[in-house]
């Protein structure tokens, strides 16, 4: 099931009335449905593309209208395969050389993320990486959501805006209207996360104690926290195979959890993820659209973030504060 987000107040006005550079949005093909939903938000059309590939895969991009002194937004998750990269990185390069006057890249989701530090010897900070290209490329801002780590805006030597799947999850889950809500961090990792949701919900904080004896496997150790007899929101930035999720919910079932409610900002969903979140103890998953969902399920709602991108895109373009977004 998908919420499709209605056109926010801004729509009916003219963006481009309070500044004489003109706006011109545009998307790669990484998230299409994303793209229009925030151009609709936005109350503009995307722009006139063209991407394509040759026949030994090799991409092209070019831009079909002229954005000489725009202020351009490229609209582009990256998550797997790596073509999604690629395919910003040119069009961050192409609208550099088509004498754009600032360039935003709009990345809903950011790919590498998790590869953020020198955790083992020999190994790349890939996210780094990333923000090294994007630099080179010539990309004037950043606009995304729910970075896996939050120090990563500071491999940027240009503005990040950092945007909080929160701005839409926490009033789905409020419509909800749990009772005696317990709010659970799957990981140690997800606690920071998970803390603030339960100071906004005004709800109880458990965590589950978990050590991972192989990569993408998971052991759930402890439930730390009163979860018996309680409506669960178990909560989490990132579902890749949906291991660390699922073990925790099942625990939580065991552990007297009365409903268990799961919610992520972004729906990697591989490999086993969809047959592990069908099969557990999840009563419903509530993630956002930063990524397409590869199939739909009855387990699993969308709730669209266009929303809270196009309101951010506006305030970037006016010169108005992007923080205040998340002022409660």
């Amino acid at each position: 099931m998908h919420r499709s987000p209605a056109p926010v107040a801004f729509a009916q006005s003219d963006p481009t009335s309070s500044r004489e550079m003109p706006i011109s949005l545009f998307a790669g093909r990484s998230n299409p449905s994303l793209a229009a939903h925030i151009a609709h938000a936005y109350g503009q059309q995307l722009g006139d593309r063209t991407i394509k590939n040759f026949a030994d895969s090799e991409i092209y991009v070019r831009f079909e209208e002229s954005i000489r002194g725009a202020d351009v937004f490229l609209i582009q998750s990256t998550h797997p395969g790596a073509d999604n990269w690629m395919e910003l990185l040119l069009l961050i390069d192409a609208a550099q050389r088509a004498s754009a006057a600032r360039v935003t890249a709009v990345i809903p989701y950011f790919g590498y993320a998790r590869q953020e530090r020198k955790d083992q010897p020999r190994v790349s900070i890939a996210a780094k990486l990333m923000a090294n290209m994007l630099t080179t490329a010539g990309v004037s801002r950043i606009l995304t959501m729910d970075l896996h780590a939050p120090q990563i805006q500071g491999f940027f030597d240009v503005p990040v805006d950092h945007l909080y799947g929160s701005a839409v999850l926490i009033d789905y889950v409020r419509e909800l209207d749990l009772d005696n809500m317990v709010v659970v961090a799957p990981d140690v990792g997800s606690l920071k996360m998970a803390r603030a949701y339960a100071k906004r919900l005004h709800a109880d904080l458990a965590v589950i104690d978990k050590r991972r004896p192989a990569q993408n496997e998971t052991e759930v150790m402890n439930i730390i926290g009163e979860v018996q007899g309680r409506e669960v929101l178990l909560i989490d930035d990132i579902i890749d195979t949906a291991g660390t999720i699922t073990s925790a919910a099942n625990a939580l079932h065991d552990g007297g959890a009365t409903k268990i409610i799961a919610a992520c900002t972004h729906p990697l969903l591989s490999g086993p993820a969809y047959e592990r979140i069908e099969h557990s103890a999840i009563d419903r998953l509530i993630v956002t659209d930063t990524v397409p969902l590869k199939r739909p399920s009855a387990d699993i709602e969308v709730v669209s973030v266009a929303g809270i991108f196009a309101d951010a895109i506006r305030r970037i373009y006016t010169d108005e504060s992007v923080s205040t977004l998340f002022v409660d």
